[in-house]
């Protein structure tokens, strides 16, 4: 199959969500937790959200997870796409 083919395929894009979804959850488990571990673990949320989320920088933060976690589905989903 093509790629236009396989996208056109009923259960490409549900097949995409599936993988997606748990995938960006995990991405931004593992990227908050690189960041500022120790303010989760002390309880210190304020300082999580200084430092990921305010003053524009959680258009970033989602932006790349966004991007990382569709171009992965998409690899996977098209691989296994028969």
């Amino acid at each position: 199959m093509t790629f236009l083919e396989k996208i056109k395929s009923p259960g490409f894009w549900t097949n995409m969500l599936k993988v997606a979804v748990p995938f960006l959850i995990f991405v931004t488990l593992i990227s908050l937790f690189m960041n500022s571990w120790r303010d989760i673990f002390a309880g210190d949320f304020a300082k999580v959200n200084e430092m990921n989320f305010t003053e524009g920088k959680w258009q970033r933060f989602w932006a790349i997870k966004i991007i990382i976690s569709f171009g992965y589905a998409m690899y996977i989903v098209l691989k296994k796409t028969k």
